[in-house]
């Protein structure tokens, strides 16, 4: 059972360290080159429709003040907007400029494309395999590490 571990601990690391270094390099040789691999994930957190400044800390697991500094930096790339909540003037509601649509697109298709050709390849029991144990190894770091379930639809 050892090997198996260290195999696995080898595999996932690899491939946590192989999908960074290629959606950075995708990114890079984009038209979106200025924004950092941190910043793309924040605009996928903010997503196609306005949020809470506190909505989306929450679901990236940072500070609002974190966060602040992040959007701060997306405002002045003109890939995000920010604004008061029309209901309740103490939120702040940020929503992805047409810019930052643009962008949050052609990063959902680099995903489809990306696991799309890994499963393509993949026999409909081999892919049954894949997402039972990928869940099953979601739900284990969930309950380990007492992750909260932001997606209740997975």
């Amino acid at each position: 059972m050892k090997g198996s571990v260290q195999v696995i601990n080898e595999l996932l690391v690899e491939l946590f360290n192989d999908i960074l270094t290629i959606e950075k390099t995708a990114l890079q040789n984009s038209k979106f080159n200025d924004l950092s691999i941190t910043e793309m994930h924040v605009l996928e957190a903010i997503g196609l429709t306005p949020r809470t400044m506190t909505d989306v800390a929450g679901q990236i697991r940072v500070t609002v003040g974190t966060l602040t500094t992040s959007i701060n930096r997306l405002v002045k790339k003109e890939y995000v907007i920010r604004k008061r909540s029309e209901g309740d003037r103490r939120f702040v509601e940020i929503e992805l400029s047409h810019k930052g649509k643009l962008a949050y697109r052609v990063h959902e298709s680099f995903h489809q494309t990306m696991v799309k050709a890994m499963v393509d390849k993949l026999s409909g029991e081999d892919n049954e395999v894949l997402i039972n144990s990928l869940k099953r190894l979601m739900q284990f770091f969930k309950e380990q590490y007492r992750l909260i379930e932001e997606k209740s639809n997975m």
